[in-house]
């Protein structure tokens, strides 16, 4: 599926492709519509109607991923709304060993996620994250999410990979979509972002529901 002697630099999303995204959905989802519900006399069903409209507008935009933004938008405290429900917070099964072998194999990995440096702060906080990483970036110090080539031309300044050497993993299909735009070679969608949902059926990149498929592969001693 992927031609691992050709990469040396991995770059991987977090939420949902290291982490279980079902955190994140339920807190979108439920739970803040809930607490918004009960600080602004609206009803629940009409906070989830009113967000849903919200989110799909700024789909794609630094507004949708920045806590800023939603704190001042419904005057909440949002990473401490996301501590009361942190025991959601969670990494993939089969996410440990994945990162640990692409450790033992040398290769340089980041993470790329376009979450608020607040929840990524608590995500590592919460889960060994920081242990298996080399480099952590949240696109929020850029000013531009991963959905704009913009982003790719920033970050490859900033790190100074080679694309056609680079693997880029993700759950998201246009953000795959932007990372083959700007020019990296080897993608990976993950089909099963919230372990609480049914996988996707993805045809346009290559893509796992279980890394522990991968793993002999990753390991495999590299040729000189």
């Amino acid at each position: 599926m992927l031609h691992w002697s050709e990469i040396d630099t991995v770059l991987l999303d977090m939420d949902g492709t290291l982490l279980d995204l079902h955190f994140d959905n339920y807190f979108w989802q439920y739970y803040l519509p809930k607490r918004w519900a009960q600080t602004s006399g609206i009803s629940e069903e009409s906070a989830q109607q009113q967000l849903a409209q919200e989110y799909t507008r700024l789909a794609g935009k630094i507004e949708w991923y920045c806590l800023d933004y939603w704190c001042q938008r419904l005057q909440l405290p949002i990473t401490d709304l996301k501590r009361e429900i942190m025991d959601k917070i969670a990494m993939r099964s089969d996410a440990a060993v994945f990162l640990q072998a692409l450790k033992q194999s040398g290769r340089k990995v980041v993470l790329l996620t376009n979450a608020h440096p607040d929840s990524l702060a608590l995500k590592v906080e919460q889960t060994p994250l920081a242990s298996y990483i080399d480099t952590r970036i949240s696109t929020h110090q850029f000013g531009v999410t991963k959905e704009s080539v913009v982003l790719w031309q920033k970050v490859q300044h900033h790190l100074g990979f080679n694309p056609s050497r680079t693997l880029f993993v993700d759950d998201s299909l246009p953000i795959l979509q932007t990372a083959r735009d700007f020019g990296i070679k080897h993608l990976l969608a993950i089909a099963n972002p919230d372990s609480q949902k049914a996988s996707s059926v993805i045809t346009d990149f290559p893509a796992i529901t279980d890394y522990n498929t991968i793993i002999a592969d990753i390991l495999k001693p590299q040729s000189s």
